[in-house]
């Protein structure tokens, strides 16, 4: 699979090789009740997830009715980047393929092929580097080629992009955005936290994902003149046994320390979501927010980029970057790490240990 994952050296734009679709690559969600079930079975396969979790998350879907938001989120993403590529004179047909649930990954790698698309850039809809949220990706799409077979397109992912101007600038629009619904006399003693989802020790052990999240979440803060003792970086959604070591703080926990602390204003910010999908919603609009309420403290939720004009405009950026091969100085970042790699080493993002029992 590494090979299949590296095969391809990095793509030079029109100045070697020529890109002729763009793939939209999501997570996927069920569209409706009878779809939950065999939706988590796909997402957790091989993980070792206890059975009660998995119905203890389905019941998070049963209680918006059975479908995830997160398609409906990328038909919007979508609809959005199309319209930003047409203004720029950029006409790429877009396909869209999932991870976990339809439409899949091979069904749109079929759908190129059939199509006569030859070498495709991949949009991931993942701002920073991990196992699950970047290699895995990478494995879906090669495994996806392979279903097809001969004449499957090539497939290029973009670079993450946690540090880019426009994602944070985006970011740092929703934040304060929350913050001015805190009343005028409360809002400089209001904290901040960033959440993201958490991953596996071991996950997080061989990969970026917490040192990029936290630079964001610290070119967020600093955008709105927030000092770093009125915010702190959390985690939400595990979803691994109790017994195995996932990041932490969890936002609950998190929530609870604050109101020891006598914290009346909280805004959470989900930084290492795009989209308001369900674990934003349930995790954080719903447990976080009775939480809140029965501690006595006030919660403001700030929105996730969605389809925020900044963060599609870095969209259409992320594509022409590959389109016209631009070099390493042409690519903007901000703060401390500079602009991600094109090409994954080999030993990028290695999958965690699975845990036996």
């Amino acid at each position: 699979m590494d090979q299949a994952l590296n095969d391809n050296p990095p793509s030079t734009g029109v100045a070697g090789f020529a890109y002729d679709a763009i793939l939209i690559v999501g997570f996927g969600g069920p569209e409706g009740p009878d779809d939950v079930m065999p939706f988590l079975e796909n997402v957790t396969r091989g993980r070792n997830v206890p059975r009660e979790r998995l119905l203890e998350v389905a019941e998070h879907y049963h209680h918006f009715g059975g479908k995830s938001p997160i398609n409906d989120q990328v038909r919007e993403v979508m609809s959005a980047l199309r319209a930003e590529l047409d203004r720029h004179g950029i006409d790429l047909p877009m396909y869209w393929g999932n991870r976990n649930w339809r439409p899949m990954l091979a069904d749109a790698t079929a759908e190129m092929r059939d199509a006569g698309v030859t070498r495709a850039i991949a949009l991931v809809m993942a701002g920073y580097s991990s196992y699950s949220s970047c290699r895995q990706y990478r494995e879906d799409i090669a495994r996806a080629r392979e279903a097809v077979g001969p004449g499957a397109p090539v497939v290029d992912k973009i670079r993450v992009f946690y540090n880019h101007p426009d994602f944070i600038a985006a970011n740092i629009e929703c934040l304060a955005t929350a913050l001015e619904r805190i009343p005028d006399d409360r809002r400089s003693s209001a904290v901040i936290a960033f959440t993201a989802h958490s991953i596996p020790g071991s996950m997080a052990a061989n990969c970026a994902y917490e040192r990029q999240l936290h630079e964001a979440a610290r070119l967020v803060a600093e955008g709105l003149e927030v000092g770093p003792d009125r915010w702190a970086l959390v985690y939400q959604s595990r979803s691994g046994r109790p017994q195995d070591p996932w990041l932490e703080p969890d936002i609950l926990d998190h929530v609870r320390d604050l109101a020891g602390r006598g914290i009346k204003d909280l805004v959470i910010h989900p930084i290492g979501f795009l989209s308001d999908h369900m674990e934003v919603l349930y995790d954080l609009d719903e447990e976080a927010l009775k939480l809140c309420q029965s501690l006595g403290m006030h919660l403001e939720r700030a929105a996730t980029v969605g389809v925020h004009p900044r963060f599609i405009a870095m969209l259409r950026e992320l594509i022409v970057e590959r389109l016209e091969g631009w070099d390493l100085d042409r690519k903007r970042a901000c703060g401390t790490f500079g602009p991600n790699h094109d090409v994954c080493p080999v030993d990028c993002c290695p999958a965690p240990t699975r845990a036996r029992g």
